[in-house]
């Protein structure tokens, strides 16, 4: 990370969040969208509001930024940090629905658009939804409440669905045992919670998975997490919505973890610049260096991709 923002981003996180959390390639961020005072901004995944405080910072006080999440805790946590900010315009909204929005007149189009698709450590460690492997929490691992839980889902899905599901969204290739593992614990568990089905998940799979370099539970809670909040989709309908909600100059910052978003994002970027509307900012994916995978290793696999409207 550039040492510019270091200092402040290390300032901004453990003043604004706890659990803390750090925002990814934060210099790349600001670098890419190349703010104008007086610009309107969306980022998409607000989180713990690191790329959006430095946002505002460059917008100067005529600029507008929305902020927008899924998680109504993310939402009220950065009102709460914000409150006497008359730029800022958050709300409960996921990044799938900027068009409609900006066609209901309820948004302008934007200058800039991020979406930072990491798994923020305030949901991880902070929500109570089971998000991660390391709690004994309620197994609902979704953002809105309104959406059906993955101790619903596990109850009803068939064995055969939910190894194709670890499959592909976890590209984890012992599947097939944890789906008759955790069908199994669902038939004698009436309350299937995280700290539970990590251990059905570990004792599935070989003593020696992957060399003990990532916990055995970690594929297969990323492919319930994807599947429970429809993710990927979500993508697709944000990336195909892209030439209606940018203006003309404008940039637009896709960061992902994940090899099946990244693929997206990559193909989507490259059908658009195609068209001749589009021009890439960044023809290789940028990534994490090596100081700021040490200050935060959940940037290893972080892939930031751009484009600017022509």
């Amino acid at each position: 990370m550039h040492t510019r923002l270091t200092k402040t981003l290390n300032i901004m996180t453990s003043h604004f969040d706890k659990p803390r959390h750090i925002s990814v390639l934060m210099q790349e961020v600001i670098d890419f969208l190349n703010l104008k005072v007086g610009e309107v901004v969306i980022d998409g995944t607000v989180g713990g509001g690191g790329h959006s405080i430095e946002i505002l910072r460059r917008i100067g006080p005529s600029g507008m930024l929305i902020a927008m999440d899924w998680s109504s805790q993310a939402v009220e946590a950065f009102k709460e940090k914000t409150k006497n900010d008359s730029r800022v315009t958050a709300l409960q909204a996921n990044f799938a629905d900027i068009a409609r929005l900006i066609e209901e007149g309820k948004l302008p189009r934007a200058h800039g658009v991020l979406l930072d698709l990491g798994f923020s450590s305030i949901e991880l460690e902070g929500s109570q939804k089971g998000f991660s492997f390391l709690k004994d929490e309620p197994l609902k691992m979704v953002y809105d409440d309104n959406r059906e839980g993955v101790d619903e889902i596990l109850k009803t899905i068939k064995e055969e669905e939910l190894e194709d599901i670890i499959r592909t969204y976890g590209e984890e290739r012992f599947a097939g045992r944890i789906a008759y593992a955790i069908k199994e614990a669902v038939k004698t568990h009436k309350i299937l919670t995280s700290g539970l089905l990590a251990e059905v998940v570990s004792r599935a799979v070989p003593r020696s998975y992957e060399k003990g370099r990532i916990h055995p539970a970690t594929r297969t809670f990323m492919a319930l997490r994807i599947y429970a909040n429809d993710e990927l989709e979500n993508l697709k309908k944000f990336l195909e919505s892209v030439p209606s909600i940018i203006e003309k100059g404008g940039r637009v910052i896709v960061i992902s973890f994940h090899s099946l978003e990244d693929r997206l994002v990559k193909n989507y970027f490259r059908d658009l610049v195609k068209s001749n509307e589009f021009k890439f900012l960044t023809k290789k994916p940028i990534q994490s260096s090596f100081e700021e995978v040490k200050m935060n290793p959940r940037a290893r696999s972080a892939k930031l991709r751009a484009i600017i409207k022509l």
